[in-house]
């Protein structure tokens, strides 16, 4: 790298010591990313990085104190900060489709099934397995904060989540959190049919669906009608 970049040989050794202590940290403190940019030739012919860039593996912040120490909540979106600390991952956007899915793949097809059928989703949220029915209902929870949510769409295929537990935590989510738009729920996998029964059961005017297709056209057509 350095001799692609045309350093001299005194730059070319103090490239070398910049690219090993950006390795170490990255190995050192379980980074995800090391980044200097820019980083610069000054007039006086040395290397300088002037601003750099780190994040790093939340997995292995028990085992690094001093890095955990360093986070400034002030910095983050409180929805996502909360969410995490209950092990959920979500990322808000700016629709108004609120999304509850199992699995990152999953849940990206579905952002873009809603938009296809013309809505627009308010977050990615993975629900990640073992969905617990007092998971579904933090989820729920996390997703209703946005104010600009106007129609939900749960879409879960179970493998090691079950859909029965996910159906039991949509229902109480219904009745603890006080939901009061429209919501589109979509089942597939593990324990199905009694995950769908427990909804008909439930007596709520929750919307079921087949397919992740129906499930966002159904949600695209429960919005809000805006005035014209």
């Amino acid at each position: 790298l350095a001799f692609n970049l045309k350093l001299n040989a005194g730059q070319i050794a103090k490239m070398v010591t910049i690219l090993h202590a950006c390795y170490r940290a990255y190995r050192d403190l379980d980074a995800m990313m090391v980044e200097i940019n820019p980083l610069v030739v000054t007039g006086a012919g040395d290397l300088r990085a002037l601003d750099a860039k780190m994040s790093f593996d939340t997995n292995a912040l028990y085992r690094r104190p001093q890095i955990a120490e360093l986070r400034d909540r002030s910095q983050e979106d409180p929805r996502e900060s909360t969410a995490g600390d209950h092990g959920l991952a979500y990322v808000g956007l700016e629709g108004n489709i609120g999304c509850i899915i199992n699995g990152a793949g999953l849940a990206m097809a579905t952002l873009d099934m809603i938009k296809l059928a013309g809505g627009e989703p308010a977050n990615f949220l993975d629900i990640g397995g073992g969905a617990s029915p007092e998971r579904v209902v933090r989820a729920f929870r996390t997703v209703l904060s946005d104010r600009r949510v106007e129609v939900m769409l749960v879409n879960i295929f179970a493998g090691i989540n079950r859909c029965d537990w996910v159906a039991e935590g949509v229902v109480a989510a219904y009745k603890e959190v006080g939901i009061e738009i429209p919501l589109v729920v979509r089942l597939a996998g593990t324990k199905v049919d009694e995950g769908r029964e427990i909804l008909r059961a439930s007596g709520l005017p929750i919307i079921t669906a087949d397919t992740l297709a129906d499930a966002a056209t159904k949600a695209v057509a429960a919005l809000p009608r805006k005035a014209a």
